[in-house]
């Protein structure tokens, strides 16, 4: 049931040699592009693949003239240039490399430093607060602290690559002679959990590798791609995908925010954007609205059917027929990746439609991350394709409907979590990884995820609700930005629930098209939208409450809705 190879490529052990092996095959071809602005004038500086290994080199070889060889050392700030360097800096010198997400309250930054027992942080100036309060509080083991600027006070990045080439030059051999052990731990990485203390991940060299030759062999990741990086590099898919990048000797952009995400596409031409459903869905409403500003919601639709139709005879005219929609986003967007959460089917269809192909993958921080995903040839709406070549995915436990929990074996399964035996042997059991995920597999062995195990509610009459379901359902109507399925008590019966639905409305659309309602109107406008849904659902699954809200959900920094705090919100 796993994909089919597509291309033919080389699989390597360890990080160092996919690092060795692009910059020896993509000498000059510019593997990032830094922007720097001063006095309102623009600046690209073009990092080449020859200039990123001799950086990351002179970066790890002061690295270890600090004392950092077998060390830890945490990186927490936005994706930039110098977190690349400090990243492959660690792994490139075995050092074990603790990626944060910089939007961690103090308490959780300095919780995660003393659990990972890191020695040394490099982190964003944004962050000189915590780490300065941090640094005073003396209640981590951090002996060093490196800036990604120059900050007064604290050693920075370029201080210490002016040092390692001097290092260098000297014939100082000892970070480059490193040999990498691919089998232990040189990743910890904290997951996102969504309801318990985050669990601390531990990763090898081997469980990248062997992730990213998976991805090769059946992705379309060209030299001539440029790649726009806006998954966080602190998660793991954002980290993989910065490595898969360089492994193809892709060019990367950084974004200047969410809101200038039109702009980005435009300023660098880009061709291939991975991203999780909430950026992929903004930017697909986005094309939408400038479509029904510009009144042409009719003409697409119908053109829409005409290459569809073009299609089914091998003629693809898509990207002629909507070259004024793509040129939107710069003209060259071919590829959108999306993972980490499941995406809405139609957005999906939606862009495929228009000619960018995108694609729907599946995975977790503990599989490195990626263990199942589409590709040209396999595609199929509301799927996240088939298994990596080499992964094997089974459903066990599996209810009337075929459906149950979602187990993986292969070599891109994490080491365990970090000082939590007992819960390590809860999901690793004989070599599988029971991701908590529930799902099924089609007659062609496409797999597709129904929801998590514990967002599940089970009824008094035994019948399961899926919320993940009925909430992209919502998500579709356009006064609603986002929305969160749960169970309440139901006055009636103590021992049965009632479904609810908490949902934001969108203050844009609501500014547009209900500027003289109030809210209590609003709600019930969104409320007769809601009944009309629940007739398209067997009545088990009918919503039954609604409350109406115009503050955002709680949520993780990838965007995962926090369903445990929402619901203390609710009851409180």
């Amino acid at each position: 049931m796993e994909n089919d190879k597509i291309f033919e490529v080389k699989e390597y052990k360890n990080i160092k040699e996919i690092i060795y092996n692009s910059v020896s095959k993509y000498t000059n071809n510019i593997a990032f592009v830094i922007k720097n602005q001063e006095n309102k004038k623009i600046k690209y500086d073009n990092i080449t693949y020859k200039r990123l290994l001799e950086d990351i080199n002179k970066l790890g070889t002061a690295f270890f003239k600090m004392g950092l060889r077998d060390k830890r050392v945490a990186i927490i700030g936005k994706n930039r240039y110098e977190w690349v360097i400090g990243h492959l800096a660690n792994l490139l010198g075995g050092i074990v490399s603790i990626p944060l997400d910089k939007d961690l309250q103090y308490d959780e930054l300095e919780n995660s430093l003393i659990r990972s027992k890191a020695d040394c942080i490099i982190f964003d100036e944004k962050l000189k607060d915590k780490i300065s309060s941090i640094k005073e509080s003396n209640k981590t083991n951090l002996t060093e602290f490196i800036c990604m600027s120059e900050l007064e006070n604290y050693k920075s990045i370029k201080e210490l690559l002016v040092e390692g080439e001097a290092l260098l030059s000297n014939e100082e051999r000892e970070y480059l002679n490193y040999e990498i052990n691919e089998d232990i731990m040189n990743i910890l990485l904290f997951t996102s959990g969504t309801t318990s203390q985050s669990k601390a991940v531990m990763l090898s060299q081997r469980n990248i590798a062997s992730n990213i030759y998976a991805m090769q062999s059946v992705e379309d990741i060209r030299e001539t791609d440029t790649n726009i990086a806006f998954l966080p590099f602190h998660h793991i898919f954002g980290s993989t995908c910065l490595i898969m990048m360089i492994a193809n000797g892709v060019k990367t952009v950084f974004p200047d925010g969410l809101r200038y995400i039109k702009q980005n596409l435009n300023e660098y031409k880009v061709t291939v954007f991975v991203g999780v459903p909430v950026l992929t869905e903004a930017i697909y409403k986005t094309i939408m609205k400038e479509i029904r500003k510009q009144g042409k919601e009719k003409l697409i639709k119908f053109a829409r059917k005409i290459s569809n139709f073009l299609l089914k005879f091998g003629i693809d005219m898509r990207r002629k027929i909507f070259k004024q929609v793509i040129d939107a986003l710069g003209g060259e967007l071919r590829l959108v990746i999306s993972g980490g959460a499941p995406a809405d089917a139609e957005i999906l269809k939606g862009f495929n439609d228009l000619g960018i192909i995108t694609l729907q993958g599946y995975g977790l921080s503990e599989t490195s991350p990626v263990i199942s995903a589409e590709n040209y040839n396999v595609q199929k709406s509301g799927s996240v394709g088939k298994p990596m070549i080499n992964d094997i995915i089974e459903i066990v436990n599996k209810d009337e409907n075929g459906i149950g929990e979602i187990r993986v074996k292969g070599p891109n399964i994490m080491l365990g979590y970090y000082e939590m035996p007992e819960i390590t042997s809860e999901v690793l059991k004989d070599g599988w990884f029971y991701t908590g995920d529930l799902g099924y597999f089609d007659e062609k062995g496409i797999l597709y995820i129904t929801g998590r195990n514990k967002n599940m509610i089970v009824l008094k009459n035994g019948k399961k609700v899926f919320p993940e379901e009925l909430e992209t359902i919502i998500n579709r109507l356009e006064i609603v930005s986002e929305s969160m399925v749960f169970g309440l008590p139901n006055e009636i019966d103590e021992n049965d629930i009632k479904l609810s639905v908490k949902i934001v409305y969108d203050k844009e659309t609501a500014k547009e098209k209900y500027s003289d309602k109030s809210e209590d109107e609003l709600k019930n406008i969104i409320w007769n939208e809601i009944k009309e849904i629940n007739t398209t659902f067997p009545r088990y699954k009918h919503i039954q409450n609604l409350i109406l809200s115009n503050n955002e959900l709680i949520k993780t920094t990838t965007k995962k809705v926090k369903r445990q705090e929402e619901m203390k919100k609710i009851l409180n």
